[in-house]
């Protein structure tokens, strides 16, 4: 990715040398910054969904405020890919442990979403990309 850079050069004459102050700035593109914004809610969806991942695995109490917030956050994420594999529910003396596979494929999906988005907003920026 091209970033915008800009420059900025002092000289002070004081004394035997001469110093000499240099400031970079870097600036994003504005396709840049849509990049990070997709990136960034992305990024957010698959930590919540890995969040409702792990409270299932562990069995967490529904009731609880916070359980119930990453739950009723994801549940819309998870929604499509529901009852594309059976889950796995093992059931203990206190909890019942519960394996969503959708929420699995839900966080690759996303993933996989998310990069392609920023893949095609480069396209159609335009914009040359480095070669290593």
């Amino acid at each position: 990715m091209a970033e915008i850079v800009k420059e900025t050069v002092t000289t002070q004459n004081e004394g035997p040398k001469a110093a000499v102050t240099t400031e970079t700035k870097r600036v994003a593109t504005s396709s840049q910054t849509v990049e990070y914004l997709i990136y960034f809610l992305i990024g957010l969806l698959e930590i919540l969904l890995a969040f409702r991942l792990v409270l299932k695995l562990l069995g967490a109490n529904a009731g609880s405020a916070f359980v119930g917030l990453i739950y009723g956050l994801t549940g819309v994420f998870i929604l499509p890919f529901e009852g594309i594999f059976r889950k796995g529910i093992t059931q203990g003396i206190e909890t019942t442990s519960v394996l969503e596979p959708s929420t699995l494929v839900a966080l690759l999906v996303y993933a996989v979403l998310g990069w392609g988005i920023v893949k095609l907003i480069r396209i159609l920026s335009g914009e040359q990309q480095p070669t290593a």
